[in-house]
């Protein structure tokens, strides 16, 4: 990445970092993951309320199956929006700042989603959470993997993505007990199911504010002093002794637009830029392709009953767990080049399994095959997001995310019509096979990641994978130049 600056100013950097990556795993770093993961949970909790209410919602608003595949085409696209913004931003801005504001927004956006009183009003809704959704994709990311450990990185960002089928599971026992509430109608029962989500979110906002900013956001804008007073707290919580610092003035080196961002993404980042597009597209397309296409048509083929559906939620995301955890232990001990591509097979196998078991209209091999698939699935999204966050530098991270998640959202929006398509006018086996080939696309291009020679992320610093260069001004106020270097 070509950047300027002085080797004072990149020495101050690369130390503080390290220091930042020396550091024993505390009781910091476990409250950090925490409060960022339980963001991921309440995501999940709401999109998979929409999963477990869209048939009361269609009923009530009379709605088709397309009008009710539009429900999760605007929240998709709200996403899109909401990445390509929130990571710019989070350049920008700093990290702490976005994961506050985008929470509020999303818990605000939720409440009143309860509230709809048409379906006109429930897609702007839907488009608007997703706004929060999406910048959170972007920030979340960017800081788990900025302040964890390196040897600690992938086992703490993985960590986090696992809240989402905590949420999921959550959500379906909420839904559940909503719609076998005797006297709470279908027509009021998913509205108070958004409404607690909502409120509920209210609660992370508030515990969020004990996390800290990112020293390594701090360090790419040249604000030494305030990265250094954050890494001796964090050393301090360790058992370390603070390293100490010395203090240069610099300025801020993001880019100040989405435009800009991209630019310099495409010029000096394509290949790990194409690597996050397409994992990112691959899963997307994947993921909430099959989630659609269960909601809207599997479930109704099986003869499976609206207040059974929550039930098929909280076992498959049982699987979706154990998936999701089991990748969590070995993805920094077998690396990301070796597991994410395992996981995307996986993935591709069980959604073919998926397709032969709702083709035998039998509930219990949808549900056991629902497990299995959401298990390999999982292992796989949460591979994925680590392995392309950590390899954009510092202050394109969000951005790069932000990215990559756009592309994947319009994957999503392309799946979640045409899958239910296929599978109501054609077979679900047809929308499964469909689905299994873009999961595949993910594989490949990780195959091709390696043998172009694209870096091993396990175990090495940020800095490492991405070298900081900042741009600072010493006390004459003169900027100098730095070399550079290109990033595949």
């Amino acid at each position: 990445m070509h950047m300027r600056g002085t080797p004072t100013a990149d020495a101050l950097a690369t130390e503080l970092c390290a220091r930042l990556d020396r550091l024993r795993w505390s009781s910091t770093h476990l409250s950090i993951l925490l409060m960022l993961g339980a963001g991921w949970l309440f995501d999940s909790f709401e999109v998979n309320l929409v999963g477990s209410f869209v048939g009361p919602m269609q009923k009530h608003f009379h709605a088709s199956d397309t009008q009710a595949s539009f429900i999760f085409w605007f929240w998709l696209m709200g996403i899109l929006v909401g990445a390509l913004a929130g990571g710019t931003l989070a350049d920008r801005f700093g990290r702490r700042r976005l994961f506050m504001g985008t929470l509020l927004w999303y818990s605000v956006c939720t409440v009143l989603t309860g509230l709809s009183p048409t379906l006109d009003v429930l897609l702007v809704l839907r488009f608007l959470t997703g706004l929060g959704v999406g910048a959170e994709y972007s920030i979340i990311n960017s800081a788990i993997s900025e302040l964890m450990p390196a040897r600690h990185r992938g086992k703490a960002n993985a960590g986090v993505m696992n809240f989402w089928p905590v949420g999921a599971i959550a959500s379906a026992l909420l839904a559940l007990l909503l719609l076998n509430t005797p006297g709470l109608s279908d027509e009021v029962s998913w509205r108070y199911g958004f409404a607690l989500g909502g409120i509920a979110a209210l609660l992370v906002v508030f515990l969020r504010r004990r996390v800290p900013e990112s020293p390594r956001w701090l360090v790419s804008q040249g604000r030494y002093a305030e990265a250094e007073a954050i890494v001796a707290r964090l050393e301090a919580a360790s058992g370390v002794t603070a390293g100490g610092a010395g203090s240069v003035a610099g300025t801020a080196v993001a880019p100040s637009s989405v435009g800009a961002s991209l630019v310099e993404l495409v010029t000096h980042c394509p290949g790990r830029l194409a690597l996050g597009c397409a994992l990112d597209l691959s899963e997307a397309f994947g993921y909430y392709g099959v989630f659609a296409l269960l909601s809207i048509v599997g479930f109704k083929s099986v003869g499976i009953s609206e207040a059974d559906i929550p039930y098929f939620f909280i076992l498959g995301n049982v699987g979706a767990l154990l998936g999701g955890l089991t990748m969590t232990v070995i993805v920094d001990r077998l690396g990301r080049r070796r597991v994410v591509p395992g996981f995307y097979v996986l993935a591709a196998i069980g959604a073919v399994g998926l397709g032969l078991a709702l083709r035998e209209h039998s509930a219990g091999l949808v549900l056991l095959a629902f497990m299995v698939g959401n298990a390999g699935a999982t292992g796989a999204w949460t591979s994925a997001y680590p392995t392309f966050t950590e390899l954009f530098p510092t202050h394109l991270r969000g951005a790069g995310v932000g990215f990559s998640v756009a592309v994947g959202r319009l994957g999503a929006g392309f799946g979640v019509t045409v899958v239910t398509a296929v599978g109501s006018s054609s077979s679900v086996l047809a929308a499964c096979l469909l689905v299994a080939a873009f999961w595949l696309v993910g594989a490949m291009a990780m195959v091709a990641w390696r043998l172009r020679g694209g870096m091993e992320a396990a175990g090495r610093s940020l800095e490492e994978l991405a070298p900081v260069r900042v741009r600072a001004e010493v006390a004459a106020g003169a900027a100098v130049s730095g070399s550079g270097v290109v990033e595949l």
